[in-house]
């Protein structure tokens, strides 16, 4: 039963978990938000009692930062692994379920299977066989959950700046296929392509 975090204590509830003995994995997903490009979702397994330093919400740092915490966070973890959903499967499944799914396969891409998986959200993944609990604004109150959405975006603003090269129009490399004022206009001007995302919103 977990008692009432410590909002300081940002392995509060990873520390549940292995004092039962369990190896304990978070989940974050990183372009929920994107009209283009795939959702990506990472997960990571943390040794024990184990804080890397500089670790937080992918969302308040910079993207130097995030790379260099991307290469502490792999050098350390015990494992670790990338899941994703692409434009396809998102307008086929809704996004919310996309990203559900991306982070169950990341998940079980894991080659050291965690007793405990702390996901980022509030809503437990459809067909995890693992316990899991959901925790509302989990990367910023979960050391494990926060190392995994450093994973999270890091890979997926790569994966959208090697998109740019191919469709350079768009400025993937700067705005990761967010729905900003210059990538509205883009897609104005020049159309959609097999990136994005059908079912969203793509003109205004």
């Amino acid at each position: 039963m977990f008692q009432d975090p410590d909002d300081k204590d940002d392995l509060f509830f990873e520390r549940e978990y292995w004092n039962a003995g369990h190896l304990v994995a978070g989940v974050d997903e990183a372009g929920r938000g994107c009209l283009a490009g795939p959702v990506v979702a990472a997960a990571v397994v943390l040794p024990e009692n184990v804080r890397i330093e500089g670790v937080t919400d992918s969302k308040v740092l910079s993207a130097l930062k995030r790379q260099k915490l991307a290469k502490q966070i792999k050098a350390t973890a015990l494992s670790w692994s990338i899941g994703s959903c692409n434009p396809k499967e998102i307008d086929q499944l809704n996004i919310l379920w996309a990203s559900m799914e991306a982070m169950r396969r990341a998940i079980e891409a894991l080659d050291m299977g965690p007793g405990f998986v702390l996901i980022d959200g509030n809503t437990s993944i459809p067909g995890l066989s693992i316990p899991s609990k959901p925790i509302i604004k989990g990367d910023s109150k979960s050391h494990t959950i926060a190392a995994a959405s450093i994973l999270a975006k890091t890979h997926r603003d790569d994966l959208m700046n090697s998109y740019h090269q191919t469709y350079p129009t768009y400025s993937w490399n700067t705005n990761a296929g967010y729905p900003t004022a210059a990538h509205y206009e883009a897609i104005r001007l020049h159309g959609v392509t097999d990136l994005h995302r059908s079912s969203f919103k793509l003109y205004r």
